[in-house]
């Protein structure tokens, strides 16, 4: 689950990270209200679950509450289009109106779950205000990488290795090693998968502050986090994936044509690549899970045909506890509710009950492609979205 900046900046706030001073918007004259408390310049910047804000327009410094109401104006209920977004962009509901600081540094501090050291490592650059996938391409000398042992947590010593390493002022490096120390309390008891500050700035004033924020927590978490799930915001999501969260079904929309169904997250990955590799693109992830009934696997059907980017639709089943037939009974159940939204199917099935399965689908009516092997299905790919 994603947060707002401004939802992150309060836990920061309470956590003891300084962040600037600044109050949300929904309204434009709220904007003018909250520019007109805070004084001088402020920043306008578009609450949306996607990065990229500053070159896309979600972020624009104003000098005065006449300009930041009319800046407003432009935001609220805009569409914001980002390099993460889509062409459709996510709706503008909500601006942070923040004091505009004066900036002489800026840090990039984020900490993340590595399956590697099976931890958390806290990652640092002193490049920052820029993507730190960029930072990995361009300069990737200029990142630092500390696993943490999750018995110890962060001591001050590493804070302060981190600190040094940043060439911080020596009068700045006891606050610095706080700010980690700190940030890492709010990683671990809000379940988080990533954390990030970018940039984190050092000011004119000599002063360490949060000038952007980011928390994503891990979703199966959610249950014990009811104050975080309460910050949730429906309209940054897809209405796909939070209808397939509904029916517990593991869907992530992309920008593809093909339409995959795959159970097992691995066996999806798998798909997915050789969707890449007939010259086709996938249009979501989903894995149906291993004890889907046909009514689950239905809904899954029906979530995919749905997205009208979706020119085929690629299943790879391997039949465990959802049995082979039990997913072609699902399909053509889908396919009678929604005959007028049915796509060309290749369809693999291995496994439990895979020939009557097969033998469902054959006697269908349906324009599926029954294949064996994973080649098969992305030659058939290839032939259906030439």
């Amino acid at each position: 689950m994603k947060l707002h900046e401004y939802q992150t900046k309060q836990i920061f706030k309470k956590a003891g990270i300084p962040v600037p001073e600044g109050h949300i918007a929904r309204t434009a004259s709220e904007a003018a209200t909250a520019a007109f408390d805070i004084g001088g310049k402020v920043v306008v910047k578009a609450q949306v679950h996607a990065g990229g804000r500053g070159k896309g327009g979600g972020i624009k410094i104003v000098d005065s509450p006449g300009a930041a109401e009319s800046t407003a104006k432009e935001m609220l209920g805009s569409h914001l289009v980002t390099f993460q977004t889509g062409p459709d962009g996510v709706p503008v509901g909500t601006l942070l109106i923040e004091e505009a600081l004066s900036i002489t540094k800026e840090i990039y501090l984020g900490m993340v779950i590595d399956g590697a050291s099976k931890g958390v490592v806290i990652i640092a650059s002193e490049a920052g205000g820029m993507d730190i996938e960029e930072i990995a391409e361009i300069a990737p000398e200029k990142i630092i990488q500390v696993p943490i042992d999750p018995i110890i947590g962060v001591q001050p010593f590493i804070g302060r290795k981190i600190a040094y390493e940043l060439n911080f002022p020596q009068t700045l490096i006891r606050p610095m090693t706080g700010i980690i120390q700190n940030l890492y309390k709010v990683f671990t008891q809000s379940d988080a998968s990533l954390i990030e500050i970018n940039p984190l700035v050092i000011t004119s004033d000599d002063e360490i502050i949060a000038a952007d924020a980011k928390l994503d927590v891990d979703d199966d978490a959610i249950f014990r986090q009811k104050n975080i799930a309460n910050m949730a915001d429906p309209s940054q999501e897809d209405p796909l994936e939070i209808e397939a969260k509904l029916f517990d079904i593991n869907y992530v929309k992309l920008d593809g044509n093909v339409g995959c169904i795959v159970n097992g997250a691995g066996l999806a990955m798998a798909t997915m690549d050789v969707t890449s590799a007939a010259g086709a693109a996938p249009a979501n992830f989903l894995d149906i899970g291993g004890g889907a009934d046909e009514e689950k696997v239905s809904k899954a059907l029906k979530i995919v045909l749905t997205d009208k980017s979706v020119k085929a639709v690629l299943v790879n089943l391997f039949g465990g506890i959802l049995r082979c037939d039990v997913a072609a009974r699902g399909f053509v159940l889908a396919a009678q509710e929604m005959p007028e939204a049915i796509r060309p199917m290749v369809v693999r099935m291995l496994g439990t009950n895979s020939e009557e399965g097969r033998e469902i689908l054959s006697k269908s009516g349906l324009s599926i492609n029954l294949v064996e092997t994973l080649d098969e299905a992305a030659d058939k790919i290839q032939e259906i979205t030439r």
